[in-house]
């Protein structure tokens, strides 16, 4: 065989991504930067194994199986997994990325470590967000959050079905949507009836889809007598008694092949209010907010994945004489790809550091970042992935050479956890109740002020934006994304090489780019973008 690139396999994922190396040390204490570095590189040195690369093919060739009866006719609601998925789901919570809370630069080490692993196979980081975020909803209950706070946090993967009391680690789930609501959770008619039992209740209804349904426990929503309620559902009762948790059907999805996510049923299902009653939302909004950030973290790690793979062929390839990535029109190409997967990364890694710093004016950031990266970056990763996969040609086109698996992963985190309509009209929401969100987020972006004129007028523009509040629910895409491209290019004028933040912000904030990837203006020193992105095996 001539003129073939070899596997991009056996490298260290994290320590070839020099824009997230530079993010980490950029937000992690000195004291504790060599630990986090270490802890990143062994993961990645594992993500990038040929081992794991063929664990993550036998997961997405053998998807989940639901079994609802045994063979004597007795439900068990169970999901079958391939023993691969189980290695790589037992490999993601032993490396901490269930366990953010509690541990120095907790979430940028953790997020690192997620868009890592979102690299290596996205359908195990569904549980292993979820388990993430529950945290938050949880501490709403300081006695629900004591029970199973450590459980969630640990490193340790149990996947049996039994009382999570007996296990030293468990999963969680989430289950908001209901068929004739979907995004309107306050549209939802599972009921909630109390029982003798002070903080328990029995619910009945359904939920359209729920979230890694092989879990221990679940956060859902459901009507109690005073209004929409968050509660807490065990799928094993401390009496090792199954709950009445009916999984209907899996869905049959266009990626994330991997992952289950169910149709369920409650019928007198036993649960324990987490929060007040009528405060569901409230409760819940903490999980939701983490997992937003998750979803453009995994959108993240799926360009870097994308955009890595299509460096590397390139680099490996020749045509008309020469090497792909020396041709002009193809170092265009993989140029500005990169300046996409860099700002995504910037962007994410910057609010990861906001949970971890914890003050009120980082808190206020997030409340309208949060929503504002979610929309953007996950729009951002489709065409990234499909353009990507154009550099491969036909090789592209098959699915031994993975781009296919990160074509039809790609639209998903734009639809979970809230579409980019919901995530538009979030922050508007933002923008009306809460005005420290906005100074918050206009303090971020001014710490760049003055270090480039098209960002300024950038500014200008999105100023011009926010003073024209007629109609500003149709155009809610349009700020947010205005938003969103600020954000970025502050960071990036701040923190990345002059190459990257000069086409950056030629190209997305000054206007000299076309429809299309690959059409960045001349001038620019884009051999310098491509290497800075080029994985180094």
């Amino acid at each position: 065989m001539t003129n073939q690139p070899p596997p991009l396999v056996g490298y260290d994922v994290f320590s070839a991504d020099r824009a997230l190396v530079e993010a980490v040390e950029r937000y992690t204490d000195p004291d504790v930067s060599d630990e986090v570095r270490s802890e990143l590189s062994a993961l990645g040195r594992s993500a990038g194994s040929g081992q794991l690369q063929e664990w993550a093919v036998q997961a997405n060739e053998h998807p989940p199986r639901l079994h609802t009866h045994d063979r004597y006719g007795h439900r068990t609601d169970e999901v079958e997994f391939h023993p691969a998925w189980h290695r790589l789901l037992g490999k993601g919570v032993s490396a901490g990325l269930t366990g953010a809370w509690g541990r120095p630069a907790g979430h940028v080490r953790r997020a690192a470590g997620f868009l890592v692993w979102t690299q290596v196979e996205a359908g195990n980081c569904c549980p292993l967000s979820m388990t993430h975020a529950a945290v938050p909803a949880l501490r709403a209950d300081p006695g629900l959050a004591a029970e199973w706070e450590p459980r969630l946090t640990s490193t340790v993967y149990d996947r049996e079905l039994r009382p999570a009391g007996q296990k030293a680690g468990a999963l969680f789930g989430m289950g908001m949507t209901e068929k004739q609501g979907g995004s309107d959770v306050r549209a939802n008619t599972t009921e909630a009836r109390p029982l003798a039992e002070a903080g328990t209740y029995v619910l009945t209804g359904h939920k359209w889809f729920c979230s890694a349904p092989m879990s221990d426990a679940f956060l859902v929503l459901a009507q109690a007598p005073d209004g929409l309620t968050c509660f807490l559902v065990p799928r094993v009762l401390a009496d090792g008694t199954r709950n009445v948790f009916r999984i209907q059907r899996l869905k049959d999805k266009l990626g994330n092949r991997s992952n289950a996510s169910a149709e369920v049923e409650f019928d007198g299902t036993w649960a324990r209010r987490v929060g007040e009653e009528g405060r569901g939302v409230r409760t819940i909004i903490g999980m939701v907010a983490a997992t937003r950030l998750d979803c453009a973290l995994g959108s993240a790690g799926l360009m870097r994945q994308a955009v890595a793979q299509a460096i590397h062929h390139s680099t490996h390839r020749e045509a008309f004489g020469g090497r792909l990535v020396d041709k002009p029109l193809m170092r265009n190409v993989l140029a500005d790809l990169a300046l996409e997967s860099e700002a995504a990364t910037a962007l994410a890694l910057r609010l990861a550091a906001a949970y971890d710093d914890g003050g009120e004016r980082e808190r206020a950031f997030l409340r309208l970042a949060v929503p504002a990266a979610k929309y953007w970056i996950t729009k951002r990763c489709a065409p990234v992935a499909v353009e990507a996969a154009e550099c491969l040609g036909g090789n592209g086109y098959v699915e031994d050479s993975g781009l296919p698996r990160l074509v039809r992963e790609s639209p998903l985190n734009s639809v979970w956890e809230g579409a980019g309509n919901v995530q538009a009209l979030d922050v508007l929401r933002a923008l009306r109740r809460e005005p420290g969100a906005l100074d918050a987020c206009l303090t971020e972006i001014g710490r760049a002020h003055g270090a480039d004129h098209r960002l300024d007028r950038a500014v200008k523009d999105l100023f011009t934006e926010l003073a024209d509040l007629d109609g500003i629910e149709g155009r809610a895409r349009r700020l947010v994304e205005r938003l969103a491209l600020v954000l970025q290019g502050s960071l990036l004028v701040r923190h990345a090489p002059p190459q990257v933040a000069d086409a950056f912000c030629a190209s997305r904030l000054g206007g000299d780019h076309g429809a299309s990837f690959g059409t960045l203006p001349g001038g620019l020193d884009l051999a310098s973008v491509v290497e800075r992105a080029r994985p180094v095996p």
